[in-house]
């Protein structure tokens, strides 16, 4: 899909309430059983994600109830993301440490010893 389609359709969306929200993702959901493979979340927690949400709408829970519980997912990923970051940097700074070589002072030409 080209972007500025995407705009177009991301323009319209943001205008609309949760319960239409969710009907316009039954028709994409539609759309893709019947016309195209199904995209699969890349990650484990999006994964999850997904589940919950499918599960919540297939017991017919209230739409405020899905978007509630969705809103704090989408919270606990961002912060999972940042975690993630920072035990990441923290990795790559003992990296970084461990590269690094101690500074060895130079042999001393005459091959003597410093007296000591």
């Amino acid at each position: 899909m080209n972007d500025v389609l995407k705009q177009r359709i991301l323009r319209r969306l943001e205008s609309m309430t949760d319960e239409r929200g969710y009907q316009v993702l039954d028709y994409v959901e539609f759309l893709e059983s019947k016309y195209a493979q199904r995209a699969v979340p890349d990650n484990l927690f999006a994964k999850v994600t997904e589940t919950v949400e499918d599960v919540m709408r297939a017991g017919k829970l209230p739409v405020k109830a899905i978007s509630g519980t969705m809103g704090i997912m989408d919270s606990a990923g961002k912060m999972m993301k940042g975690v993630v970051a920072a035990a990441q940097a923290v990795v790559d700074e003992a990296v970084q440490a461990t590269q690094t070589k101690p500074a060895v002072p130079p042999a001393d030409p005459t091959g003597e010893r410093p007296a000591g």
